[in-house]
């Protein structure tokens, strides 16, 4: 879902934002739409209308004046997003287990959206028995909506609040090794909830 997010959402949109879209990608039903509960926006740091707004004006959703004090609703505009991956039933828990991963609660993880979606990012490509994981950094860093030199900050924030164990690219920049602590490790699941964050299908262009 982070690649098709990658790219059907504008090369600009900030990481809070695609946060946002991911969750809204994830739980959405099969007439294309989606309820949000504010408790849960809270929590994420993402009740704002600025966020839904953004979304708007990329023609990715359209937010239902129907929604309650206790929740935004929206109709998502792409229908290429009910092909992708994983299968309705299993993007709930994607969804769960990415709100735990990407959560600004959460022990030792730096604050900030970048990080929050950096750290989900890499814990999702990371292979779930050795907390290891190679990307593309440029690849990386399209998903997150930044550039790959911004990554590096992140990275660091990442390794010194203990969330990664190591990291490191090539001399070129191109590739990004990178080793997840132990922690993050037992908090990932050997379900479809990570394979369906990372996997999915561009939209068609044509």
């Amino acid at each position: 879902m982070l690649s098709y997010l990658a790219a059907a959402l504008p090369e600009s949109t900030p990481a809070a934002t695609r946060l946002l879209a991911l969750q809204c990608a994830l739980r959405v039903d099969t007439t294309m739409q989606v309820r949000l509960p504010r408790g849960m926006l809270r929590s994420l740091r993402f009740d704002t209308p600025d966020l839904w707004h953004e979304l708007e004006h990329a023609r990715w959703l359209r937010i239902s004046p129907a929604s309650a004090a206790n929740e935004v609703r929206a109709q998502l505009l792409d229908a290429a997003l009910l092909s992708q991956a994983p299968a309705r039933p299993d993007r709930t828990q994607a969804a769960d287990w990415a709100l735990r991963v990407a959560s600004p609660s959460t022990a030792g993880a730096p604050a900030g959206p970048l990080p929050q979606l950096a750290r989900l990012y890499l814990t999702a490509h990371a292979d779930p028995d050795t907390g290891t994981g190679l990307t593309g950094l440029d690849q990386m860093a399209r998903a997150c909506g930044t550039q790959p030199a911004d990554l590096v900050s992140t990275f660091d924030q990442l390794a010194v609040s203990g969330v990664l164990k190591s990291w490191q690219t090539g001399g070129d920049w191109e590739d990004l090794h990178w080793s997840l602590a132990g922690l993050q490790r037992k908090t990932r699941h050997r379900t479809d909830a990570r394979s369906g964050i990372r996997r999915g299908q561009a939209p068609s262009t044509s």
